[in-house]
């Protein structure tokens, strides 16, 4: 299938990383100091940022209560980025998201009783404020989990709003005596009984945010975490269905312009702070609909699942459907990527516990345009499959009892896989799939170009080959991935726009290792152009383009 994708123009080098036939080795990247392109101040800074998600109670625990902590991801914060770029031993990432860290009768707190503090079980607000500024620290922002939709039900408001039709809070909510289906949920207000509405569960009655007392109190919240508390944003719970309109439950009208004014309020408090907001959606125009003037991004759910069905699949088709309508639907790529995240299956239990196909999955995640997101365990091939609680198992960091997470019981128990995937195993092995996010996440923030710039899919003669062109006016990239387990023999690339000037071409692999075959480019098209004659298995292929001109 041919795909031509244009984007914004920034590039800056190009490089090669090469698997072998299925490894992908850490490496150093050959650097070239006048090449390295230095950021437009007035670019904000999640745009070139890559985020870690972490569920903090599977995180570490530094108390032996089993309960991972704020503490806890403190003591390992050199693990993700020491803040010492002359250092190659931490993952490298930029930015924190927090799942849910407010007080909760659940143990995933996405039903929240004050949103003024922080769950005891995870420590203090003295411990966050500490996390938080050890983080500023090594230059990681921290965002974290809003949870505006709803609240628990055993939030003061809803107990209050319980008491009869009268009381401060009874309109907080949205009633009904008549209300049908598993939306609504019948309990006593006062002496009678009524229904609510909790589009999730009875235990989460969402909030009725056409009662103006509501937005204010919410925008309050928000102001208390920036203003005071000092965290960098939020992610968006649950965004689309903020507010319903008649049988319309999701989407409506009056939820983008509840946000679009929200836009205007947090970014009035800090323009620095960053909201990106879940919209699951298999429709790429869902990332259009909300960015720009309601949220910085939101998450493309669709384009998740390309690049993980693509992996799994060896075929270029699910990643290709989703650029074709990125294409037409969002071709500035303003939004957040990701494989998986807490409430999916995890990508390695997609891929069947692949590990070369998991590298090629994050090789197409980490040199796309759009701003990353890599789920805590995904960088070293952790497990998982639902129910939820499965998905969110504690980190497996060594191969001592309980994977080094707790020195008590653990509040679940872990894969059983953790003494053969760990962190500590892979930091020592250079083919492991954790060293390979390192050395990717290494070239995205060593080289702008893949996070901006002019971005072009090309077309190939094989679908088990995803290829694509990054450029500026002086410099290119040219990345060819084999999706299959097969050598691939005299694959040809090919395009007819105008992408490259006019000029003899040799392609630099800028880790070393054998050099891609020179090309002509003559009245602005390459037609059936071989890079390599022949392509190993599940490598991935980044090649600096130099020009006799």
């Amino acid at each position: 299938m041919k795909i031509r994708i244009f984007i914004l123009v920034i590039l800056t080098l190009v490089f090669v990383v090469s698997c072998g036939s299925s490894i992908m080795p850490t490496a150093t990247i050959e650097e070239t100091q006048d090449t390295t392109q230095v950021l437009d101040p007035a670019t904000p800074w999640y745009k070139t940022a890559v985020f870690y998600e972490i569920f903090v109670r599977s995180f570490y625990d530094s108390n032996g209560d089993g309960i991972g902590d704020f503490n806890g991801i403190t003591e390992k914060l050199d693990y993700l980025n020491d803040g010492n770029p002359d250092t190659d031993s931490d993952l490298g990432i930029d930015a924190i998201w927090l799942m849910p860290i407010h007080p909760s009768p659940s143990y995933h707190g996405y039903d929240v009783i004050n949103y003024y503090a922080v769950n005891s079980e995870y420590g203090t607000m003295g411990d966050f404020n500490n996390l938080l500024a050890e983080a500023h620290k090594r230059g990681i922002k921290i965002i974290i989990d809003m949870v505006l939709n709803h609240t628990s039900n055993q939030h003061p408001f809803f107990v209050n709003a319980r008491q009869s039709d009268g009381s401060e809070y009874h309109d907080w909510y949205v009633w009904s005596d008549a209300g049908k289906g598993n939306y609504w949920h019948e309990t006593t207000v006062g002496p009678s009984s009524k229904k609510y509405y909790g589009y999730f569960c009875d235990c989460m009655p969402d909030l009725n945010y056409l009662n103006p007392d509501v937005t204010e109190q919410m925008e309050q919240v928000v102001n208390f975490w920036i203003s005071d508390v000092g965290v960098d944003g939020f992610r968006i719970d649950a965004a689309k269905h903020l507010i319903e309109d008649g049988d319309k439950v999701e989407n409506t009208q009056l939820t983008h312009d509840w946000f679009n004014q929200f836009y205007t309020y947090y970014k009035g408090v800090n323009p620095e702070t960053y909201v990106v907001g879940e919209v699951a959606s298999s429709d790429a125009r869902m990332t259009t609909l909300y960015s720009g003037d309601q949220m910085d991004m939101i998450f493309n759910f669709e384009l998740a699942q390309g690049f993980v069905n693509s992996a799994k699949g060896e075929s270029t088709s699910g990643v290709a459907s989703a650029i074709s309508f990125i294409q037409n639907d969002a071709p500035d790529w303003n939004f957040a990527t990701f494989l998986t995240n807490h409430d999916q299956n995890r990508v390695m239990s997609v891929l069947n516990g692949n590990v070369d196909k998991a590298k090629v999955a994050a090789a197409l995640l980490l040199t796309s345009p759009g701003t990353p997101f890599i789920y805590y365990g995904e960088e070293i091939g952790m497990l998982g499959s639902k129910p939820d609680e499965d998905i969110r198992l504690p980190m497996q960091w060594t191969d001592e009892d309980n994977a080094g997470f707790t020195s008590g019981m653990p509040w679940r128990l872990l894969n059983e896989n953790y003494p053969q995937v760990n962190v500590e195993l892979e930091e020592s092995d250079p083919d492991s799939l954790l060293n390979a996010y390192k050395t990717l996440i290494e070239l995205r923030k060593t080289y702008p170009a893949f996070s901006k710039g002019n971005y072009v899919v090309v077309e190939t003669s094989n679908k088990g080959i995803y290829a694509a062109l990054q450029q500026t006016e002086e410099q290119a990239i040219l990345i060819f991935v084999n999706l299959s387990k097969n050598d691939l023999v005299d694959v040809a690339i090919s395009w007819e726009s105008q992408v490259l000037k006019d000029g003899n071409y040799h392609l630099k692999n800028l880790l070393g290792g054998t050099e891609a075959n020179p090309f002509v480019i003559a009245g602005s098209k390459l037609s059936d152009y071989i890079p390599l004659d022949l392509i190993s298995p599940y490598s991935i292929n980044i090649y600096l383009l130099e020009t006799d001109q």
